[in-house]
């Protein structure tokens, strides 16, 4: 009997074990995520797969139909990629801004974008196509102002709860005024009329108001009255009804109102487990409507099988990932808000266009993101993930390697600015000095005089000392006084006004920023 054939004996190692070899790929990852900017390196490279798989998919699933209506077979893919080109400017546009100069812009970029809004509705301005005007035609491409509401939306919703969440607001402080102005952007979108997107500004607002800390009862009733809406304005309309009947019921009329939906699952069911092959696909050959565009996750299901995609479900899983972590690594309550409800947003509204594609859901509208045909929401997104990039930046870990000189060849090569490190005493040292600025100024009494009474003079209400006078030299008095004063401000015009002044002061050394922190 062999020596690892006894008894008690343990069997010999085998030359080629699988397992050692998991467990070192494993903790090589696991290493690599540990790395300061692992964030940004993730966002970058998942912003840059599903931009190129869509413009393959682009070109696959439109050269027929443009060839069929007397066209290039590749001037959909061209005008697309001009687009994904142009949104690239964008996402690095996005990735110099300053947080600062975001949060002090926030606010009249969405007023701006509720304008266009506004103007995209009168005739003359707005360009309109089958039924609805939704768009600016400037030549060369068309913009549609409802995909910059989400941006804008996003952002200024983002610095009005972080700055409520700082001074410790009430729920209505919470409530007014991000729900209002959120609703009047989606009934601006309603009188387009576009359903679709009013769903994702829904899901925006609702991301908003989650993460913004809205308590369970009150985000359930706001939840279940969009939702009563939703339906109520999915019924209103002939368009909007005919889908919810073929939902419903999809073989009262295959041929009609149904037909899309069937020829989305024959195509898929087509695909197989492998696909067809790139550029293979059936469907295509004017069968499936709008292929390229709102079901162009049933061509990659055809073309690439069930593995394109889970490669494309993969991706938006590592992206919601990604996106949660950039949240919870971040100090700063701006950035914490905006990565989180940004990622809800984009994996919200993919899924809700997977969900109709195989079926799940009512047909709406709503485009992939990255990879769907669409100017505007191509080059938007990429902006929105320029931003979520630049929050990635921003992370403590990774503002401290970039200043330790540890930028990568990325950083570099694009020649990126180094961000500063967030620091919420100074934050809210500049929140307490934009409410004095704010306030009256009352008159200071005249040396000498005594009160009425005999008695004693109330002691004034704390607020920042002057600097370099007694206290104020000392930097832990500072904080000690403005957080007292912070708790006992009044939160009525007061907290509106200090939505201004967010001032997150950053210069500060890493390790006493995580000192201050604790």
């Amino acid at each position: 009997m062999t020596a690892s054939r006894r008894t008690g004996d343990k069997p010999l190692p085998r030359a080629d074990k699988p397992a050692p070899a998991r467990r070192t790929r494993t903790a090589w990852f696991a290493a690599w995520l540990a790395r300061p900017l692992a964030s940004f390196h993730l966002v970058v490279t998942i912003a840059l797969l599903l931009t190129v798989l869509g413009l393959v998919m682009v070109l696959s699933a439109s050269s027929v139909e443009s060839y069929a209506v007397g066209k290039s077979a590749y001037s959909l893919f061209i005008q697309q990629a001009v687009l994904a080109a142009f949104g690239a400017v964008l996402f690095y546009i996005a990735l110099r801004i300053p947080m600062r100069l975001m949060r002090q812009l926030s606010f009249p970029v969405f007023a701006l974008s509720v304008v266009l809004l506004v103007l995209v509705l009168i005739p003359g301005i707005g360009t309109e196509v089958q039924g609805s005007r939704r768009w600016f035609d400037l030549g060369v491409v068309s913009v549609q102002p409802s995909e910059i509401a989400k941006v804008t939306l996003v952002v200024w919703g983002s610095h009005l709860l972080a700055s409520r969440q700082t001074e410790k607001a009430g729920y209505k402080d919470i409530l007014m005024p991000l729900v209002p102005a959120g609703l009047l952007v989606c009934f601006l979108v309603v009188l387009e009329p576009n359903l679709s997107t009013t769903i994702a500004l829904g899901i925006v607002l609702s991301s908003l108001l989650w993460f913004g800390g809205l308590p369970l009862r009150m985000f359930v009733t706001i939840a279940v009255s969009g939702a009563v809406a939703a339906g109520i304005l999915a019924l209103s309309a002939g368009y909007r009804s005919d889908r919810m009947r073929a939902f419903f019921n999809p073989g009262d009329d295959p041929q009609g109102i149904g037909y899309q939906a069937r020829q989305a699952l024959y195509s898929l069911a087509d695909g197989g487990i492998w696909g067809r092959g790139l550029g293979q696909s059936r469907a295509k050959w004017s069968y499936l409507p709008n292929a390229h565009n709102d079901f162009i996750f049933a061509i990659i299901g055809e073309e690439l099988g069930f593995l394109g995609c889970a490669l494309v479900l993969g991706l938006f899983a590592l992206f919601v990932y990604t996106g949660l972590r950039i949240a919870t690594r971040s100090m700063d309550p701006f950035l914490r808000l905006l990565a989180a409800s940004a990622t809800t947003w984009i994996t919200g509204q993919a899924l809700i266009n997977v969900g109709y594609v195989v079926g799940l859901l009512p047909v709406t509208g709503l485009q992939l993101p990255l990879v769907s045909a669409g100017g505007s929401s191509l080059a938007i997104t990429l902006f929105m993930f320029g931003i979520i990039a630049n929050a990635a930046r921003h992370e403590p870990e990774a503002v401290a390697a970039l200043h330790a000189g540890q930028d990568g060849r990325v950083s570099r090569m694009l020649r990126l600015p180094i961000p500063e490190m967030y620091s919420p005493a100074r934050a809210q040292a500049a929140r307490a000095r934009a409410k004095a600025k704010a306030g009256k100024p009352k008159p200071k009494p005249k040396s000498g005089a005594k009160p009425k009474g005999g008695m004693k003079a109330a002691p004034a209400r704390r607020a920042l000392p002057p600097s370099g006078r007694g206290r104020a030299a000392d930097p832990r008095a500072n904080r000690a006084v403005d957080s007292d004063s912070a708790r006992r401000s009044s939160r009525s015009t007061e907290s509106w006004r200090s939505t201004r002044a967010w001032e997150p002061s950053y210069p500060m050394k890493h390790a006493r920023e995580r000192g201050d922190s604790r």
